[in-house]
């Protein structure tokens, strides 16, 4: 599913505008756009910028049955704060789990694997009706983005939306103490970037933010945004 030439450039008009962005996106797509969200440590942002322009607008969270408890607590919590009304679980299949995972631990020897059953199977399923996903990356988060743009097309055809790409860690803390956004409870713990809890450590002082994810591996993406 394919967004046409014109919708581009009319959502690359509004890309120094967060809001504009996301209201002008819902209005031209309809049923054709949703956010990606993991309602992590900067979530509260995006969606506090979905829920101003669109509070209906679909909202997928991947429930990998890994999260952490905090995680799954502070999803119903933000949603309620901030009157999200479509807020959607997206879970790994059943029949998949039994077959590939039958033990949990998949995450402990091959985590790429995992995140593929747990994560990029469930968001290629669930992300089909959807030609363009929102999400809240940064060009800041890590090295692997630092070239995000905002309109970000894919070589197969879906398009991405990155409408806080170019915003600093700092501009957004201060935007959410600004809007006094409720923050995730386990970023006051160390916990920059916030993913399943096995994968997931505390970073220090001058890290990457994600440096945490994965720690001590390559890896540094669970495979859902990827370039291609």
């Amino acid at each position: 599913m394919s967004v046409e030439p014109q919708v581009l450039s009319m959502l690359r008009a509004e890309e120094d505008d967060p809001v504009k962005l996301l209201r002008s996106a819902f209005r031209l797509l309809k049923d054709r756009i949703a956010v990606l969200s993991s309602f992590g440590a900067e979530s509260a942002l995006l969606l506090a910028l979905v829920a101003e322009a669109a509070p209906d607008m679909p909202v997928l969270f991947l429930e990998t049955g890994k999260h952490f408890p905090e995680t799954l607590a502070y999803r119903a919590e933000l949603a309620r704060f901030l009157g999200l009304t479509n807020v959607q679980d997206i879970k790994p299949q059943k029949a998949a789990l039994e077959a590939r995972d039958p033990t949990g631990e998949l995450w402990a020897f091959d985590p790429d694997a995992c995140c593929q059953l747990r994560k990029v199977e469930p968001l290629d399923a669930a992300s089909l009706p959807y030609a363009v996903l929102v999400t809240g990356r940064k060009r800041g988060q890590a090295s692997t983005r630092a070239a995000l743009p905002v309109v970000e097309e894919k070589a197969d055809g879906q398009v991405r939306l990155n409408p806080l790409a170019a915003w600093t860690g700092a501009e957004i803390t201060e935007e959410m103490a600004r809007r006094g956004l409720p923050l995730h409870p386990l970023v006051a713990q160390g916990y920059p970037s916030i993913g399943c809890a096995p994968c997931t450590h505390p970073v220090g002082a001058g890290q990457d933010a994600r440096a945490g994810r994965w720690a001590g591996l390559s890896k540094t993406e669970c495979g859902i945004h990827t370039a291609g």
